[in-house]
């Protein structure tokens, strides 16, 4: 079965791939999770037993085919254990974020019609215990600390409930079996929320068929094997993180790390030294951002020598895929490389020498090795991007220092992936090419549609919303993108969020965040600028960051709203977006700016769970800000007397 074509339904769903992995090589390692300092491993036949167990202990409460089950925690084996086994009964698992409010929770368990829900912890207990969710029957809670004298009987640890399934598994071992055998791999299997940047989130139901009929291409296109490595951190409610956490172990059999908690991934990344990661665009520019501080606290010589290394890297890297794209017969296009290369653009016409091999090799030796094993990528093959736009600027500079970024593309309606850039000719600026199996083309108005076995089955008790994503088989994504003539996509922004100014010209206002965001100092931008005359941004500090710039210069602050509100910060962020300007065209470039005074945060309604900001809450509750900026009152940045005439 392993990265083999899908030839029954017993490959196109994931209990089924757990059970083949079972059979084929049961005392394989599948998993490892920190325990008190200890990675302790799961193999393929412990793994199928404790999803044999849960869904056992599922069965004995009643649970049967088209049901409900959620899982509110952090990333832990006990998650693959509650969803697989909830999914070979034929049951739906529903992921839910654990940074969720309780109100949220409860739109979910509500919507859902939730029969039993698997909780982290106290915290998450509480939220479900809080809200009003009549369909829900069990609540089992991973980490029972803190809840024992709770009087609710819905109530049950996880340890008692694992043991019930277990006695259950073990009277009538070959049950779970038959179960998986008699899976439809065309029902829903899983419900995954939107973010919900517009509105309350969607459900959106994905099938075993969706994720697994192209799984084995896919692996086979990024060229994953069973030795790979990989670690589990991004929310596994998120369907990109169930991509590396999910799909791709349980078609190519490599290996799922689990680390202690959220705040040990740094640590986790460096004893893993995963070789395929996903890191959103906001992982990324973390990591740009304390490399780049970092730098500026060295010594003239650590400096010095880190500069030289990063220009070394940025040419012969651009030289490497000038070389490529040469090799494959790919015209280049003229604004494929980022502005940080346009000083050496005239010397990439020829390809990387026995000099640049040895130029490489030393900025290797004594700055890029040290920095990636520092980072846990020194053996990463395959480090991806994905789930929202990256600067090209930034992806250049890690391609620079030998992180060879991938940046993808999909949206959780097409289960979570339909582009990739392929790993031995990545095209920078783009998402790559549509995968095996899939169909892209553009419509007349610009937006990119997608086709293929991968589109969901439809939104949970939303026909109507089906009906306006899907026509004629074709997703209908939202997004604006143009695809060249080597078959690359470019996303350009997003349809419902494109600015139109005054003047008439279309914006994207992700690519002027993006170019806004690679600041070290910024962490959150929201570009506005429909029906205006000019670009303006609200932009929110990056706490740490400025924090440490004010207090190298002794500028005293004593909160958040302080540090923003101070003079130097604000001309601070004022030659930040001037730098940033340097990057776009004239009319993206922003013309006046705000700094907010507090921290954007999904219980205020400004960000979803997945951290993307709510544009249209953000310009409501900001709304006096944001005209403020238009009266033409400072801070600017210097153009912003004038509008654009464009």
């Amino acid at each position: 079965m392993t990265l083999g074509t899908p030839t029954d339904t017993l490959d196109l769903t994931l209990p089924g791939r757990l059970l083949g992995h079972k059979r084929q090589t049961p005392d394989r390692v599948a998993l490892r999770v920190k325990r008190l300092g200890i990675w302790q491993p799961y193999t393929w036949a412990d793994y199928h037993r404790e999803t044999a167990a849960c869904a056992h202990a599922l069965h004995t409460a009643g649970i049967r085919a088209g049901d409900h089950v959620a899982i509110l925690s952090d990333n832990r084996p006990e998650w693959l254990f509650a969803d697989l086994g909830a999914q070979a009964l034929g049951a739906r698992s529903v992921g839910i974020y654990q940074t969720n409010p309780a109100d949220d929770v409860g739109y979910i368990l509500r919507h859902a019609g939730v029969r039993v829900l698997f909780c982290e912890d106290q915290e998450q207990v509480d939220k479900a215990i809080e809200v009003d969710a009549p369909t829900l029957e069990h609540i089992v809670v991973f980490d029972p600390r803190g809840t024992r004298a709770y009087d609710d009987p819905r109530l049950t640890d996880y340890a008692t409930w694992r043991q019930t399934g277990l006695d259950a598994h073990d009277a009538a071992p070959q049950t779970i079996d038959d179960w998986i055998g008699h899976l439809d791999p065309d029902a829903p299997a899983m419900v995954v929320y939107t973010s919900g940047t517009t509105g309350e989130p969607k459900g959106a139901l994905l099938t075993g068929r969706n994720g697994l009929s192209i799984a084995p291409d896919v692996t086979r296109f990024l060229g994953i094997t069973p030795d790979d490595v990989l670690l589990s951190y991004l929310p596994l409610c998120h369907v990109a993180e169930k991509i590396f956490t999910l799909y791709t172990p349980l078609t190519a059999g490599c290996v799922v790390h689990f680390g202690e908690s959220i705040a040990t991934v740094r640590q986790d990344l460096c004893e893993v030294s995963p070789t395929v990661f996903l890191g959103v665009p906001r992982i990324w520019e973390k990591m740009h951002a304390g490399i780049i501080l970092r730098m500026r606290d060295s010594s003239w010589l650590k400096r010095r020598l880190f500069d030289w290394a990063v220009r070394v890297g940025h040419t012969i890297a651009a030289r490497r895929r000038h070389a490529i794209d040469g090799k494959y017969g790919i015209a280049r296009r003229a604004d494929d490389d980022s502005n940080a290369t346009d000083d050496i653009d005239a010397t990439l016409a020829r390809k990387p020498n026995a000099i640049d091999a040895i130029r490489w090799w030393l900025a290797d030796f004594l700055v890029f090795r040290p920095l990636q094993e520092r980072l846990g990528l020194r053996r990463c093959r395959i480090p991806i991007t994905g789930a929202a736009p990256l600067s090209a600027d930034l992806i250049t500079w890690f391609h620079a220092i030998g992180v060879r970024i991938l940046e993808g593309y999909g949206q959780t309606e097409c289960a979570g992936v339909s582009h990739t850039n392929p790993p031995d000719r990545p095209r920078i600026g783009t998402v790559g090419t549509v995968l095996p199996g899939l169909e892209c083309r553009i419509a007349d108005d610009g937006e990119v549609l997608v086709r293929g076995p991968a589109v969901f089955a439809g939104y949970l008790h939303a026909p109507d919303a089906t009906a306006a994503t899907v026509h004629d088989g074709w997703l209908h994504t939202g997004d604006i993108g143009q695809v060249d003539p080597d078959g690359y996509l470019s996303i350009t922004g997003r349809k419902k969020e494109i600015i139109i100014t005054a003047g008439g010209k279309n914006l994207s206002p992700e690519k002027i965040e993006n170019a806004l965001k690679t600041s070290p100092y910024i962490k959150e931008a929201v570009a506005i600028g429909d029906r205006r005359k000019f670009i303006a941004a609200l932009v929110q500090i990056e706490p740490d960051a400025v924090g440490d710039y004010a207090t190298r210069r002794e500028i005293a602050y004593t909160s958040f709203a302080d540090l923003s509100a101070r003079p130097e910060i604000v001309a601070l962020i004022d030659a930040e977006i001037r730098a940033a300007n340097d990057h776009l065209a004239r009319v993206e470039q922003v013309r006046a700016f705000r700094l907010f005074d507090k921290e954007l945060h999904q219980d205020d309604g400004e960000l979803t769970a997945t951290q993307k900001v709510r544009r249209r809450a953000i310009a409501d509750k900001y709304g006096d800000l944001i005209e403020d900026m238009y009266r033409g009152k400072k801070p600017t940045t210097p153009s912003t007397a004038e509008a654009d005439p464009a």
